[in-house]
């Protein structure tokens, strides 16, 4: 449940810790729209160009083959059009909308799509991967997703469901982290209280609720939060399995989608966020 003084709280917190992410007002590089699965020429914000302290990095990667869900209507993952552009730039803007109300965060109206390869990672300390059941990392970009997430960085993973899902994310992380168990989160951790008390949570689904009524996907009845840690218990990677949280943001605008999935969506969103600038 929100508190106004938690809220306080961690912006105080957050202020010297954003100041050692000054130097991204030196380092955003060229901003760039993508084609998406179900976005194309959507509305740019005005301020877009605006120099900020944080901006949504959202993980570009090579799907898998399409018998195993993969999509590549662009005939290059790096050119958009692939599972890595799913709810993209809706669900990211919205997100990043809700971090300028609900924080002292000088967030960047729009996202900032990143390819491994391109060996700029680092700059950007907070990565979303969408899809992840339909990844498939190069070793290169393992090696780099791992020095990334030792050298402090947080990746948040998420809209993935099911078991078939699952072993295609748990063979990419594998390749990042060969050594390094994938565990349950517990409600203590302070990932689900640095703005917001979430011990009470439920599964988030995404958008084919407002069809079908159900919160689940395939066989992935049940919500799972999920982490690897590092040696000092910090979370570097958390997974939002069986859950789109992505849709929630997407469609917090939507009558049609349950209020209550966009709220507990936003204010997950928000904790990963402001766990990941203090942690």
């Amino acid at each position: 449940m929100f508190r106004p003084f938690q809220l306080r709280r961690a912006g105080v917190v957050c202020l010297g810790c954003l100041l050692l992410l000054s130097a991204l007002y030196a380092t955003q590089k060229p901003w760039r729209e993508y084609p998406g699965l179900e976005y194309s020429h959507y509305p740019i914000p005005p301020d877009y160009q605006e120099k900020t302290e944080w901006a949504f990095a959202r993980l570009m990667y090579p799907p898998v083959s399409p018998w195993r869900g993969g999509f590549n209507f662009a005939g290059d993952w790096r050119e958009g059009g692939v599972n890595w552009t799913m709810d993209y730039p809706r669900s990211d803007r919205h997100l990043s909308a809700a971090l300028r109300r609900l924080t002292r965060i000088h967030a960047r109206s729009v996202e900032q799509p990143l390819n491994l390869d391109d060996g700029d990672v680092c700059d950007w300390p907070w990565l979303y991967g969408v899809e992840v059941g339909h990844w498939n990392l190069t070793d290169a970009q393992a090696r780099t997703m791992r020095e990334f997430l030792l050298r402090g960085g947080f990746f948040m993973c998420d809209d993935f469901h099911g078991t078939d899902e699952w072993d295609v994310f748990v063979a990419g992380m594998e390749r990042v982290f060969p050594d390094r168990p994938i565990v349950e989160i517990p409600n203590a951790d302070p990932i689900f209280h640095t703005v917001y008390d979430l011990d009470d949570r439920y599964q988030v689904p995404g958008a084919q609720y407002m069809e079908s009524g159900k919160t689940y996907e395939k066989d992935g009845r049940v919500p799972h939060w999920r982490a690897i840690y590092d040696d000092r218990g910090r979370i570097m990677v958390a997974m939002c399995f069986n859950m789109d949280l992505g849709d929630s943001w997407e469609h917090a605008d939507n009558p049609r989608y349950p209020q209550r999935f966009s709220a507990l969506g936003i204010r997950i969103g928000v904790d990963y966020l402001i766990y990941a600038f203090t942690h």
